[in-house]
């Protein structure tokens, strides 16, 4: 006998250390990922998927993002003019000393503007403005002697101006003024970007400064820099001028405002349910020791779950980290379980034999927990894919831990047995399942669904995207006031447009904005656009303003030269126009436009080799480029698409749209999934209790799913992707209370005054966890939170029906279960 006894002792201390070294190196390896840059993914756009048929699209979308991602825009304003300029330089100084930017600018940097026209002067023929087309197309010597005669007595006053010698008509000079260099309300003053503006209270001056960032705005690091950067610096100048206010755009911003939140929120959630969680094991068990064991359990899983989700993913989003502050409801579920089952033993207690009473019942719970999280690694979002993962690894690890490490650990026999509190328990459950079980659960079921076919039938949805992700308001007012103040348009939307050659995209990019000009004056009319071709004409239009000089100017050399020396031009001006026009045309390229300094702003337009999305070329090497309108509106958005579809290689994109009509289309599948798995859970019950008691059993759960949605109906709450994956949970989480019900009536000498207190406490921790997601902030996380908690609240109450007819009473305490008196006395 004692050589048994140290043998068990010996097996009980090598699954401690086998535990305790998984422990450690979880841990370790959390801990190092988090002593690096932080693996906390806080980019909004990370947790949507690729919703583009065309990846070329789904690249622009990422292109657009990095462009803008690195950029922080400010704005000084005031309406003392000379306090908003000083200011705004006293602003600049401080962010840069203070090194959480790359750069700083606030007055500009000389910059002689004649550097754009040298670089355009040797194409000049290849370039003609829409107005001189037209004007050369019926030219006659007198219109040409006009031209001639107003360059040289009436030349454009601008910075972006041509030599008279190079450009005697004036072509380049006014195919120049069409650049969209300037298309904002912003004006140079003293080298600052000012803007002017005029409201009911008078006058006001916005100065305007831009900062890169040293790395990424969402890198935990530099978010956190820059905000003490800008929290130093504006209260220095607030001190100075009081008068002044600052806005802010960029999205560092919004990344550390996410990240924040989402801290506050994984404090506030995982406090608050770690707080009530331990009141009420306490309350039921009264013993500090189960308390700790059970919380070991879900600590296990917790850190377990991380270092999984971190290996296999690389990153950790926001919403994964706040649910992972919800799961510990749901892990705990499981050592609660066995803890019901060790204070019922009393002094027969034995750990092994404990665990392989509970085994089958968290079995069973696991596997339809499992089938529920998997449908989220099924959806292509990759935060969803992220918490599908996590909860898996965490409750098979806290499952696995109950199984093995508790048994190891709860080797004593518990010194009290709460009696009294399992006695009121069965006898609660035995008037409770009288009410609801046997015969009477169909007219129960009967009556819910009377009662909840109007709510259905009032049901609505509404999958925009923009309602699923929350942006800080504060935030979203200041880059309004910043969009304002520079005049530039809140759009979204873009085409694409691609080809086999470069000149491909550049000719349906001209194409694209021919059909973007005729809209025009009509009702679907844009306010402008910026496309590549607007610098770099293709090599097609080039050609073609050059064969139009060549037709209407220089078909007679000598008359043109006789009509430059009539005008002042001296001999060797003339010959040297003329003999540039002679020599072999060269156009001008992308390329040569991207290696110039001041193209930078606009590169982003140029998407450059991409793999072609064209029939038959899915592996070939295809080129892209973009093309932004400004003013998109849903009344002209049908008008932009209808002319995407008319032109080959273009597509309208528009990520929201897109994604909100992808969560429209998951939204419907995952209602069919859940009727599938539901069926699927319902023969699995069926093959361990039987037909009959695999309905009864299955029966709970999906009255909870029909009642959640029917209250939904009747609040006139409109659903989402994420309450029906919320739904798929309810089903995973809710069918484990019938099922420990069912298994409890299945044991020998099985108390279900017990089994009943743990599917209670077992409720109760999941509805404080998972009801907590109901406050967050995220409009995602709160779909979830309240459909779970209406979820579960239903499931738990109806439990009782998957109790076998005469089982309500269990063996231990069915025989004072109908007197309670008499049992409190006992006890």
């Amino acid at each position: 006998m004692d050589m048994l006894q140290q043998r068990s002792a010996k097996c009980a201390w090598g699954v401690r250390a086998a535990w305790l070294v998984l422990a450690l190196l979880a841990a370790l390896y959390c801990g190092w990922r988090f002593a690096g840059a932080s693996p906390l993914e806080t980019n909004l756009l990370a947790l949507l998927p690729a919703t583009e048929a065309d990846p070329v699209a789904e690249k622009a979308v990422d292109t657009l993002a990095s462009a803008l991602g690195d950029r922080t825009v400010l704005l000084v304003t005031s309406r003392d003019d000379a306090h908003a300029k000083a200011a705004a330089k006293q602003l600049g100084a401080s962010l840069q000393k203070s090194g959480a930017f790359a750069s700083v600018t606030t007055e500009l940097p000389p910059f002689d503007l004649s550097q754009i026209a040298a670089l355009y002067q040797p194409y000049r023929f290849g370039l003609l403005g829409p107005a001189d087309r037209t004007a050369l197309t019926n030219a006659s010597p007198t219109t040409l002697h006009d031209m001639l005669a107003q360059r040289i007595y009436s030349p454009l006053q601008g910075g972006l101006s041509t030599q008279l010698a190079d450009d005697p008509f004036g072509w380049l000079e006014r195919w120049l003024g069409n650049l969209p260099l300037a298309t904002s309300n912003l004006d140079v003053e003293d080298n600052l970007l000012v803007s002017h503006r005029h409201d009911a209270q008078g006058d006001t001056t916005s100065v305007l400064l831009v900062a890169t960032l040293p790395g990424s705005a969402y890198e935990t690091k530099t978010q956190r820099a820059v905000h003490a950067a800008l929290a130093d610096a504006e209260s220095a100048l607030r001190e100075a001028f009081p008068d002044l206010a600052v806005a802010r755009a960029g999205a560092v911003f919004y990344a550390e405002a996410a990240r924040s939140a989402s801290e506050r929120e994984v404090h506030v959630i995982g406090i608050a349910s770690l707080a009530g969680i331990a009141l009420l094991m306490m309350w039921v068990f009264r013993s500090p020791r189960l308390l700790l064991l059970g919380f070991v359990s879900t600590a296990l899983g917790i850190v377990c779950a991380l270092a999984a989700t971190l290996l296999i993913f690389g990153k950790l989003h926001l919403l994964t980290l706040v649910f992972g502050a919800s799961l510990i409801g749901e892990a705990v579920d499981y050592s609660i379980q066995y803890f019901v089952v060790y204070l019922g033993a009393g002094r027969d207690w034995d750990a092994r034999r404990g665990a392989r009473m509970v085994r089958p019942a968290l079995g069973v719970a696991l596997t339809t927990s499992l089938l529920g999280y998997a449908i989220l690694m099924w959806v292509p979002f990759p935060a969803l894919k992220q918490i599908g993962c996590f909860a898996m690894v965490g409750i098979a690890t806290a499952f696995a831990s109950v199984l093995w490490l508790l048994p190891a650990l709860l080797t004593r026999a518990p010194k009290r047995n709460p009696r009294r509190l399992f006695t009121g328990a069965a006898w609660l459950l035995a008037r409770w399942q009288h009410a609801l079980g046997g015969k009477r659960a169909w007219l129960v079921a009967a009556l819910l669904l009377i009662v909840c076919v109007p709510g259905w039938l009032r049901l609505t949805s509404d999958d925009d995207i923009h309602l699923l992700i929350q942006r800080d308001a504060s935030l979203v007012a200041q880059e309004d006031t910043v969009r304002a103040a520079v005049g530039v348009d809140n759009s979204a939307q873009f085409f694409v447009v691609r080809g086999a050659t470069e000149e491909a995209v550049l000719q349906r990019a001209e194409a694209l904005g021919a059909k973007l000009d005729a809209l025009n004056g009509t009702a679907d009319s844009v306010g402008g656009y910026q496309s590549v071709v607007q610098f770099v004409p293709s090599a097609q239009r080039q050609s073609e303003a050059r064969a139009l000089l060549a037709r209407q100017v220089f078909n007679d050399p000598a008359a043109l030269r006789a009509t430059l020396l009539q005008a002042g031009f001296k001999d060797e001006v003339a010959d040297a126009w003329l003999g540039a026009f002679a020599k072999p045309p060269v156009p001008f390229t992308v390329e040569r436009w991207l290696a110039a300094p001041w193209s930078q702003p606009y590169r982003h337009l140029w998407l450059g080799a991409v793999g072609s999305s064209e029939a038959n070329a899915t592996q070939a090497t295809g080129y892209a480029a973009v093309v932004i309108p400004q003013g998109v509106t849903p009344r002209n958005e049908p008008a932009l698409i209808a002319l995407a579809h008319g032109l080959p290689g273009v597509v309208f994109v528009d990520k929201a749209a897109s994604v909100s009509k992808l969560f429209g289309e998951y939204r419907v599948d995952t209602g069919w999934w859940l009727g599938g798995t539901l069926a699927l859970v319902c023969v699995l019950l069926m093959l361990r209790y039987g037909a009959r008691g695999g309905v009864a059993t299955t029966l709970p759960v999906l009255l909870a799913v029909g009642v959640a949605l029917a209250i939904f109906g009747y609040a006139g709450a409109t659903l989402n992707l994420f309450n029906w994956l919320a739904l798929m949970l309810v089903l995973g989480v809710g069918a484990n209370y019938a099922v420990f019900l069912r298994e409890g009536c299945a044991r020998d000498a099985a108390d279900l005054g017990a089994v009943w207190t743990g599917v209670l406490l077992s409720a109760a921790t999941a509805l404080l966890s998972f009801g907590m997601l109901g406050i967050s902030a995220m409009p995602a996380l709160k779909s979830f939170g309240t459909t779970l908690a209406l979820g579960i609240a239903v499931a738990v109450l109806l439990a009782p029906i998957g109790m076998p007819t005469g089982k309500s009473s269990g063996k231990t305490a069915g025989k004072t279960a109908g007197r309670p008196s008499e049992s409190r006395r006992a006890a």
